[in-house]
């Protein structure tokens, strides 16, 4: 299977694992629960095992999102989490007992045959991958922290904090050269290829039909060639690289760790990907990218190695953990977007708001000097390339222009509600209509071949609307004082010119300007209206195909669009009032790009910065919460709708509502492997084999409760946890206790045994253990975390859900009043319960876990 398929295999004819429930039943029968979305059968089952997971007593009211029966509970598929494990002890016990399936598809009820429909992966939000695993934000203080710690001096936190700053710089700076360098290639394409265009359209203007046959392709393969070569790149060397980025930076800063997503070879196609987008003429913009590419500057800066080049410069290795490198990542995402709006202040809001999980003061300040270093940079160089040097009142590389002399009336107010409402309302229709487009994609374009030719077909259709656009819609203005700079003649007479073929042959970037800034007259209504028509389709179907793409640009030109029309609208009906369309077409703007993406503080000031109209920060605030409202009255913004496609275990900012009742023993996960603080060798290495869990508890002995009993069984008396990283790293070392040399292995580590592998680390198929080493035995108490989280059975589900969230964790140990292990919780036995709003009405669903889905880069079929 080639590359890219690899990464989405489709399983929409195979039947997912049915995994059994750990709860304890009065009799000596296990009964076997189905999900909505699972089929199966009992040789699948059987080959399952016991890796498991508990099913919720999710019995409240409120809480009855899946249909019900009272025969069956509710369940969780999972071949085992992966981040936890299943005690090998209880294997063989359960084997012994029945198992009893209800056989629904035999029961003449439609309704339970709907229900126990097999899973499809293209059909149903309503599950989560088990594949994706989270980040380790935790750090492990086990003894040899403790002693690096303990060697360290104050002269060494003021040298960290240093180059805290120093790196900090540097991400701002290398964002900004490369957004520099982005708008001068996207410049310099685009005015060579639009002054060609514009040269052949005008040189047919006035003379047969027939000549317009070969401007238009030219047109055509304009685009065609250069979204070709970036749908190519994305395809087959960086999938991660698709889409803009946005959903991978909210997931990666929310703790999940995301396949592909700041490696070094995804920053290059991401480049190359975005130039070649743009300057196909494709319905996209740089904001998305540049966000994504500031992610990848401040996660590859800051840990002084790459491991695509196999490169490592020795430096900054104590920042070489996913605790710092979700800060710098948090700082590089504002850098990015303070480069592409020249707005510091919105990138570092839109990395609090949209992005970053965690967050505290000397962070703040720290993001914010680098933004502000990466719109320096940014404007001190592209005042040089403007011829001049010293300028630096540039916005950034989308210029909407300044608009500080902007007013606005009272009585308008009510007509920009209105608007954020028609705003909201279309926002809602471009993410229903991009959802169902996904779907196709996800079940229907599935090899590499199709994914570029939708692209291309894409492109070629993107020109081909231009034209008939240009050559149907009859929008001839006179040369004015006031006019565009570049404009096209087209089919007009001499002294006029073509205002939709002059908003066409320039970057979308430039269009929307000239919707915020032309003087009243410049466009006719049916010049707008079906430009909007067609630009709000295109930019929908180029959403989540396989290219680097924004989507906040296109929101506020189809925004900016209608917005202007309305305001000509106004002026018909007030023909006494001086009306600007250009307030209008701001208000507009926010209202789409509000009602698509659903911010608020963050777009407000990313808006007021990048147009300088501090007058307007009221009613663009107002615009773009009314249209987050009505938005949300129908479905979820863009970016959460592809998360949740793609099954991403995201912990939201709050718990569900109403779910104290449960508690952990209720979503916990058991029974759970466990190591002894002194283990065998081959224990371990059998163990790793067995199963990809990446977090232990450490136990001693402790005891197993009978099978019958309606308490979990418990696993030991808890000691502490460790990571399947830590166990490998200690493997391959041959840290044995019965080793010839062990004092001089115990000497000689540190924990920067364990740093050096980071992020990469070793699999257990590279460790080489003997006959003779199987029978040796670890000594895991020097490495284990001894002060892990833990919460009792009876801890009710907000407070897990603040505690895991808040503090970054990836394991939490449940035990009893013994201080027994009885379970373990990861973030999807949390992201499980999901809150949906739908038309006034607030759900909790709960949703089934399966392993069966693969893991795919976000960014496919993502925005």
């Amino acid at each position: 299977m080639d590359r890219a398929s690899d990464y989405f295999n489709e399983i929409s004819e195979s039947e997912p694992l049915l995994i059994p429930s750990s709860r304890r039943s009065s009799t000596s029968s296990r009964v076997w629960s189905q999900s909505p979305y699972i089929g199966g059968n009992l040789e699948a089952l059987e080959q399952a095992g016991n890796l498991g997971r508990r099913p919720s007593e999710f019995n409240n009211p409120q809480y009855n999102s899946f249909p019900r029966h009272d025969s069956f509970d509710s369940i969780h598929l999972a071949n085992g989490d992966a981040e936890h494990g299943i005690n090998r002890s209880m294997q063989s016990r359960r084997e012994t007992r029945d198992y009893t399936i209800p056989n629904a598809l035999e029961s003449g009820d439609s309704t339970l045959r709907n229900r126990y429909a097999p899973l499809r992966e293209t059909s149903s939000t309503r599950v989560l991958s088990d594949r994706f695993e989270s980040l380790d934000y935790d750090p492990c203080e086990n003894s040899l922290f403790l002693k690096e710690e303990s060697q360290q001096t104050f002269a060494h936190v003021n040298r960290m904090q240093t180059e805290k700053w120093i790196v900090m710089f540097l991400i701002g700076a290398c964002v900004a050269l490369i957004a520099n360098g982005v708008v001068v290639t996207v410049d310099k394409i685009s005015e060579w290829k639009y002054g060609r265009l514009r040269d052949v359209f005008d040189a047919c203007s006035g003379t047969a039909s027939d000549c317009l046959v070969q401007p238009l392709g030219l047109w055509v393969l304009g685009n065609i060639i250069p979204t070709l070569i970036g749908s190519i790149l994305v395809v087959y060397v960086a999938p991660a690289a698709g889409g803009s980025g946005m959903a991978q930076v909210k997931c990666f800063l929310n703790g999940v760790k995301i396949p592909e997503f700041v490696r070094f070879k995804t920053l290059l196609v991401k480049i190359i990907g975005m130039i070649c987008s743009l300057t196909g003429g494709l319905a996209v913009g740089k904001e998305g990218p540049m966000i994504h590419i500031g992610a990848i500057v401040g996660a590859g800066i800051s840990q002084g190695q790459s491991t695509t080049c196999r490169t490592d410069l020795h430096i900054l290795e104590d920042f070489r953990s996913d605790t710092e490198k979700r800060d710098f990542v948090s700082a590089g995402v504002a850098a990015g977007i303070a480069a592409a709006f020249g707005a510091p202040v919105g990138g570092v809001l839109l990395s609090l708001e949209e992005g970053a999980s965690f967050w505290n003061q000397s962070l703040t300040w720290k993001v914010f000097f680098c933004s502000l270093t990466s719109v320096f940079v940014y404007n001190m160089i592209i005042g040089i390339y403007q011829g001049q040097p010293g300028d630096l009142s540039n916005s950034g590389l989308i210029n909407l222009g300044a608009m500080a002399d902007m007013t606005y009336l009272l009585y308008e107010i009510p007509i920009f509600l209105l608007m954020a409402v028609g705003g909201g309302l279309t926002g809602a229709i471009f993410n229903f209509l991009n959802f169902q487009l996904t779907m196709f994609r996800h079940k229907h374009i599935t090899r590499n071949w199709a994914r570029i030719m939708e692209v291309v077909l894409i492109s070629a259709v993107t020109a081909c609307v231009g034209f008939l656009l240009i050559y149907y819609v009859g929008d001839c203005q006179m040369m004015r004082d006031t006019s565009p700079q570049r404009t096209v003649q087209m089919l007009c007479s001499d002294g006029e010119y073509s205002s939709i073929a002059t908003m066409l042959f320039q970057t979308s970037e430039k269009s929307l300007r000239d919707l915020l800034h032309d003087e009243p007259g410049t466009y006719k209504p049916l010049t707008l209206g079906t430009f909007v028509v067609a630009y709000f389709l295109l930019a929908c179907w180029t959403c989540g195909s396989w290219i680097p793409s924004g989507q906040f640009i296109p929101g506020l030109l189809i925004g900016a669009t209608w917005g202007r029309l309305c305001g000509i609208g106004v002026m018909l009906m007030l023909p006494g009032v001086a009306i600007d369309p250009g307030r209008y077409a701001l208000i507009g703007a926010a209202a789409q790009l509000g009602g698509i993406v659903r911010m608020t503080i963050s777009l407000t000031v990313i808006l007021i910065e990048a147009t300088g109209s501090i007058a307007f920060g009221l009613p663009i605030m107002i615009t773009l919460i009314v249209a987050q409202w009505v938005g949300n009255w129908f479905n979820a913004g863009l970016f959460d709708v592809h998360i949740k496609l793609l099954r991403v275990p995201l912990l939201e900012w709050e718990p569900p509502p109403l779910s104290s009742h449960l508690v952990a023993r209720s979503v916990m996960s058991h029974p759970v492997y466990t190591f002894k603080t002194t283990e065998s060798v081959g224990t371990i290495v059998d163990i790793l084999h067995k199963v990809t869990h990446n977090g232990f508890a450490v136990v001693s002995d402790g005891d197993i409760r009978s099978p019958l009993s309606d308490t979990p069984d418990t696993f030991g008396r808890m000691r502490g946890l460790i990571l399947r990283s830590q166990l490998i790293t200690l493997l391959q070392l041959k840290v044995f206790n019965e080793s010839p040399d062990i004092d001089v292995i115990r000497a000689g580590l540190s924990i920067r045994s364990f740093r050096d592998t980071y992020p990469r680390y070793p699999s257990i198929k590279d460790v080489a253990i003997t006959d003779q080493e199987r029978r040796y035995t670890m000594d895991l108490a020097p490495y284990m975390n001894p002060s892990p989280y833990v919460v009792y059975m009876n801890t009710p589900f907000p407070r897990l859900f603040k505690l895991f969230r808040a503090l970054g964790l990836r394991h939490l140990v449940v035990v009893d009043n013994r201080n027994q292990v009885v379970g373990i919780l990861t973030r999807k036995d949390l992201a499980k319960f999901r809150v949906e709003m739908h038309k006034g009405k607030i759900k909790v669903e709960e949703l089934a876990i399966s392993n069966e889905l693969a893991v795919n880069p976000i960014t496919r079929a993502c925005p």
